[in-house]
C-alpha cells in the first residue's frame, strides 16, 4: 500500500500537484491503526474496513526520501516542506488556504479566520454575515445530511445554512433545487420566495375557479410560520393569511359556504 500511495503521489507531481485528488502534500501518513501508509485519512478510509483517528497520527513518511518520523511540517532529513498548512493538532497538511484550527470545533476550518465566528449552541463556524441573523439548532451540525445521510460536520465540503437553521452539504442543497424548495427535516421554504409567492398571487388572480368552487373555503397549515388559517381553496395553491406563503398543506376537508349550499 506504501508503494501504491507513492505512485499516487509521484502522478500528482506530474499533473502539477503533489498528494491526492484530496490534498496537496509532500508526506504520508503512518495509519496507528494498522501502520499502513496513505496520503490522508479520506484516502485510508475507502481503502480499508475502518476509519482513520486523524488525531492519533505519530509519524509521516516523506514523498522524496521516505525516510519514516515525527509527524512534523518539515522533512528532518531532506527539508522537504510537507504542507503550506500544518495543524499539529489534526495532522492537517495542506497548501495554504487560509486554514485555522477551530478549538470549539475540534477541527480545522478554511478561512480566512476573520471571516468567521463560531456559534456556541449551532456548535459551527459560521460565516460573519450570519452571526445574529440565523436560526440556532443546537448542534445541528453533528447530524448528518438529510439529503445524502452523510456527515456534515468534518466533511470537505461547504454546509450551507436554510433559513430554518438545518444544514445540508452545499452540493446537496444546489442538487435539491432542482426538484425543490422546501427543507426535507421541516418543510420550511429553504430560500426567499417571497418574488415566485407574488408571480403565483397573479396567476391566481387570473385563473377563476369554476362556479361550483368559488366559496368553497379550506383549513390549511402554514410550512413556514406554522400558523393555521381558512382559505378559498384554490388548485394552484393556497395562501397562508398569517405570512402570505404559498407553502402550505391542507389541514382539513373543504368547505361550502351555507348561503351556497
Amino acid at each position: 500500500m506504501a508503494a501504491s500511495a507513492r505512485e499516487d503521489g509521484a502522478r500528482g507531481q506530474k499533473q502539477g500537484r503533489r498528494g491526492c485528488e484530496h490534498y496537496d502534500r509532500g508526506c504520508l501518513l503512518k495509519a496507528p491503526c494498522c501502520d499502513k501508509l496513505y496520503t490522508c485519512r479520506l484516502c485510508h478510509d475507502s481503502n480499508e474496513d475502518h476509519q482513520l483517528d486523524r488525531f492519533k497520527v505519530k509519524e509521516v513518511q516523506c514523498i522524496n526520501c521516505e525516510k519514516i518520523q515525527h509527524a512534523q511540517q518539515t522533512c528532518e532529513e531532506c527539508s522537504t516542506l510537507f504542507g503550506e498548512y500544518y495543524c499539529s493538532i489534526c495532522h492537517l497538511f495542506d497548501k495554504d488556504k487560509k486554514q485555522y484550527h477551530c478549538e470549539n470545533c475540534g477541527i480545522c476550518r478554511i478561512g480566512p479566520k476573520e471571516d468567521f465566528f463560531h456559534c456556541l449552541k449551532c456548535n459551527l463556524c459560521l460565516a460573519m454575515n450570519l452571526q445574529g441573523k440565523h436560526k440556532c439548532i443546537e448542534n445541528v451540525s453533528r447530524q448528518n445530511c438529510p439529503i445524502c445521510l452523510e456527515d456534515i460536520h468534518t466533511s470537505r465540503v461547504v454546509a450551507h445554512v436554510l433559513p430554518c437553521g438545518h444544514l445540508l452539504h452545499r452540493t446537496c442543497y444546489e442538487e435539491m433545487l432542482k426538484e425543490g424548495y422546501r427543507c426535507p427535516l421541516c418543510m420550511h421554504s429553504a430560500l426567499d420566495m417571497t418574488r415566485y409567492w407574488r408571480q403565483l398571487d397573479d396567476e391566481v388572480a387570473q385563473t377563476p375557479m369554476p362556479s361550483e368552487y368559488q366559496n368553497m373555503t379550506v383549513d390549511i397549515l402554514c410550512n413556514d410560520c406554522n400558523g393555521r388559517s381558512t382559505v378559498q381553496f384554490h388548485i394552484l395553491g393556497m395562501k397562508c393569511n398569517i405570512c402570505e406563503s404559498y407553502n402550505t398543506a391542507q389541514a382539513g376537508g373543504c368547505r361550502i359556504s351555507l348561503d351556497q349550499q
